[in-house]
């Protein structure tokens, strides 16, 4: 018999990954569910796609930065076996050869894609326009930090097959259900890729457009100084980005900025991107005003490359984690690469584990997300076990979580266990208890306690 002690190692995780016991479970669980009801409210309907997708599907779609913070699986099985053969004399770690003899597949980045490839691939049996919520984890190589992880969870709303405007205004009112139900102050900015493109028109810089959304998306990190120097190096010359600045400064409410960037950006793109702006806004009026704030910011990029039209972004107005709680956007055709032209989307999205880190922050969680063990058999005998399991049994039936403790231990020991694991009631059983057919039902929070017939535990304390 081999000796697994000489096998040991030493237990850790990878880099940006999480184990989750039950109460993070069960706090998770009413982070989903609560958006679930909410997704359901408007007519969306599941979905669940695989955790790996092709390279070609992944690939092109994320833009430069989101390229290279793809994982790639290398190949297994018979095809690595062949490539192996082929190509006795190559070291896996020089990197001297094509990845892609070695890796033809990846693991999911976001969840948009995966569901764009989805409809191509289903768009026969699907009714259009087609309403859809995922919850599921994607993977980024990214370099960890707080609020940052490998792994984490992605909720996301998509509607496909329409390009009314009415569903930007929904999406937003999504948005809005969610954080109120959830007790978290937001602040949900808006803008429209349109608008973006006519302010690289207006600054002679379209030929650039791509490389500058990329910059202005981390006018958050590096503020306008940050942005300022990096679209100089891209050859932004002063005139340019002072006239930019002067674009992104420009003061009023939503409606008055959007009349004075239409004023200024005539003749571009983002005549039409503040038209779909205003007519989003009025369906937000006709829906009911949300609760939470929502500002034109004409500075939101959103860098990646599939979005069209109107984008969001969500971010908490509380707490210490200012990063982005959530995002999405307009994409025009997305599921032409995969070879059905012509269908508009638009989506959203929110970060559920940076949701976590903010509620627990702020102590959002109801103090019961956990759905625990409410009563437990203390026997002092096994003939107390016996006469009990008929009990426990029917209390399990009638739904109420029940254990039992699996030996005649002291009952010191029995209540121990108990309190660690906070079950609020015990039930204790025994030579005295079996003859007067009666348990002794302890309430662990008050230390009261009663006899009562075991037929009425479930009434004492459902």
């Amino acid at each position: 018999m081999s000796d697994y002690r000489a096998a040991s190692v030493k237990p850790a995780l990878p880099s940006g990954m999480r184990d989750f016991g039950p109460q993070e479970v069960g706090r998770r669980r009413y982070l989903f569910d609560t958006m679930r009801q909410v997704f359901e409210r408007y007519g969306y309907q599941p979905l669940e796609t695989p955790v790996m997708e092709l390279l070609s599907t992944l690939e092109g779609k994320y833009g430069e930065e989101g390229d290279r913070l793809l994982y790639r699986v290398l190949n297994s099985g018979d095809a690595f076996a062949r490539w192996k053969e082929q190509h006795a004399e190559v070291r896996l770690g020089a990197f001297s050869f094509p990845l892609r003899d070695i890796t033809e597949k990846g693991l999911r980045y976001d969840l948009t894609v995966p569901f764009a490839r989805y409809v191509v691939m289903n768009r026969h049996r699907l009714a259009f326009p087609f309403r859809r919520y995922q919850i599921q984890p994607v993977f980024r190589a990214d370099r960890p930090q707080k609020g940052r992880y490998r792994e984490f969870y992605q909720c996301d709303a998509d509607v496909i097959g329409s390009r009314s405007l009415v569903h930007e205004a929904e999406l937003i009112k999504i948005y809005d259900d969610v954080f109120t139900a959830l007790g978290i102050r937001v602040t949900l900015r808006i803008n429209s890729r349109k608008v973006l493109l006519g302010l690289a028109q207006h600054c002679r810089a379209e030929s650039r457009f791509t490389a500058f959304t990329v910059v202005l998306d981390k006018l958050d990190r590096l503020g306008w100084q940050g942005v300022d120097e990096e679209l100089a190096a891209m050859g932004w010359t002063a005139e340019q980005r002072s006239e930019l600045h002067a674009l992104l400064q420009l003061q009023g409410n939503n409606l008055q900025r959007l009349e004075q960037a239409e004023h200024r950006l005539r003749q571009t793109a983002a005549e039409e991107g503040c038209r779909e702006l205003r007519q989003t806004l009025h369906w937000l009026h006709a829906l009911g005003e949300p609760v939470q704030q929502v500002v034109v910011d004409f500075s939101l990029a959103r860098g990646l490359n599939y979005y069209t039209g109107i984008i969001y972004e969500v971010a908490s107005a509380q707490g210490t984690l200012k990063s982005s709680l959530g995002g999405g956007g307009r994409y025009d055709d997305l599921t032409g690469i995969f070879g059905l032209s012509g269908v508009s989307g638009v989506g959203i999205s929110f970060g559920a584990d940076r949701i976590y880190d903010v509620m627990e922050e702020l102590n959002l969680f109801p103090p019961a997300t956990v759905a625990g063990t409410r009563i437990l058999f203390c026997c002092m005998d096994e003939a107390a076990m016996l006469w009990s399991a008929p009990y426990l049994t029917a209390l399990r039936q009638n739904g109420l979580a029940a254990e039992m403790y699996p030996e005649p231990e002291k009952l010191q020991k029995q209540l121990k266990y108990a309190h660690a694991r906070n079950i609020p009631f015990a039930a204790l059983v025994g030579e005295q208890e079996r003859t007067s057919g009666r348990v002794t039902l302890k309430d662990l929070n008050s230390g009261q306690q009663q006899s009562v017939p075991p037929e009425e535990l479930y009434e004492k304390i459902k």
